[in-house]
């Protein structure tokens, strides 16, 4: 006998008990971004593997080690994407989305990283982000970051913290880059090797660290901020002033760093305390170059992504969102039973969209079937024996109150349904 094939490491089961916390995110996400004016696009889980080489920077983490990339028969490199942003660039500027009027997009779906699984952090994780083309001012930070603190409110999610820093434009960066690459060469004999090789490749990541010996001795280090150019730092002034206007609470954090290369001026976060070490529910930040490095004209963006892995652990701990009872259940015994069962069911599913019914199946005695219906938790058994279909009448009999039973004619029962679903 052949053992059972199990899933592949840090790629996970959505199960039905938890599916509701997913709908419940995804929903609300749709419905707040629709109120801001954000449009869906769907993209391939696979793209050209040159279209995060160049989007994220060769140097990174994401690109260098946790990439699942490969050759296909053409001998062209593919990768699974590792996140949105870069493919819903590479797609605006495929379908002619940009260089008109703002434009607004949102996005949904898995994402492939080759790390080491552990709570809040798997192989294929799922993401939702939103981007904002063709607004370079502090504007459309604020509105972006509006966004964000609106759907907090909207899933009832608190106790997150938005931190927000600047990483100016890249000159700024380069020359920050460079003085902090000396601090850290100076210091290579008190840092472990991996973090010695980040160094080499991004100082900007060491910076990023949860290593509290590392964190210890970053508080010497030179600030990004020092280097930031008179432009920079009013974009960044004038986003501190709109978000105290709006009464959107955050906190500086001068070594706020993303893992991405593309990232520049506003870079933010929203993070818990509430689920460890993976603490960062949602990041982004402004990407004003990223469409010219993908080949297209300068094109100002900002955008974000979340981690639906994590709000939904937030959203259990704080909400209790039970899956929807069915309201019916038909139970069906005598001659033709059946038949005439699954012909009243079609017909009462098509008059009434919201009814949630379910048919018994696999036969049984009335007595079996009512204890099934009330294992389903349904409200009410609409029962169909001899004398209803001799009679063209269904009996409801109540599961859950205790009311007396009606006898209906099957021409008026789906009227009475849809009343007393209205009525719930």
């Amino acid at each position: 006998m052949n053992s059972p094939i199990r899933s592949i490491r840090g790629m996970n089961d959505i199960l039905p008990q938890d599916i509701h916390f997913w709908q419940k995110l995804e929903s609300t996400a749709g419905q707040v971004f629709a109120g801001y004016g954000f449009e869906q696009i769907r993209l391939p889980l696979l793209e050209k593997t040159e279209v995060f080489t160049r989007a994220i920077g060769s140097a990174t983490d994401v690109v260098a080690k946790e990439m699942y990339s490969f050759d296909d028969r053409n001998n062209e490199s593919l990768s699974l994407r590792p996140e949105g942003t870069a493919g819903v660039v590479r797609a605006a500027l495929q379908n002619g989305l940009l260089y008109g009027p703002v434009r607004r997009l949102w996005y949904s779906g898995a994402m492939f990283r080759y790390e080491r699984p552990q709570k809040g952090r798997s192989r294929q994780f799922h993401q939702i982000g939103a981007e904002l083309f063709g607004a370079p001012g502090a504007d459309a930070d604020a509105e972006i970051l509006m966004l964000g603190s609106q759907l907090w409110k909207s899933l009832g999610l608190r106790n997150l913290r938005l931190e927000i820093n600047s990483l100016g434009n890249a000159d700024e960066r380069a020359s920050y880059r460079d003085q902090l690459y000396a601090f850290l060469d100076a210091h290579k004999g008190e840092l472990d090797d991996q973090t010695n090789e980040r160094a080499e490749r991004n100082p900007l990541r060491v910076l990023d660290s949860k290593d509290p010996a590392v964190q210890l001795l970053l508080a010497d280090a030179p600030l990004l901020a020092a280097h930031l150019g008179e432009g920079s730092r009013n974009h960044y002034q004038q986003l501190k002033r709109f978000l105290d206007r709006l009464g959107i609470e955050f906190h500086e954090n001068p070594r706020l760093v993303r893992g991405l290369d593309y990232y520049c001026h506003t870079v933010f976060e929203w993070i818990t305390d509430e689920l460890g070490a993976q603490g960062t529910v949602c990041a982004g930040g402004r990407y004003d170059n990223l469409v010219e490095l993908q080949g297209g004209k300068p094109w100002p963006g900002i955008g974000f992504a979340m981690g639906e892995e994590r709000l939904v652990e937030l959203l259990s701990q704080t909400h209790d969102i039970a899956p929807p009872s069915p309201h019916g259940y038909l139970v069906a015994v005598g001659e033709n039973s059946t038949e005439s069962a699954l012909q009243l069911a079609y017909d009462l599913r098509a008059g009434i969209p919201d009814l949630r019914l379910l048919v018994n199946l696999n036969d049984g005695s009335f007595k079996t079937q009512f204890k099934r219906a009330d294992r389903s938790d349904a409200l009410f058994a609409l029962v169909l024996g001899q004398d209803e279909i001799l009679t063209d009448q269904v009996t409801v009999k109540f599961l859950r109150n205790g009311e007396n039973q009606l006898t209906l004619g099957r021409n008026e029962l789906g009227n009475w349904i849809q009343g007393y679903i209205k009525a719930l």
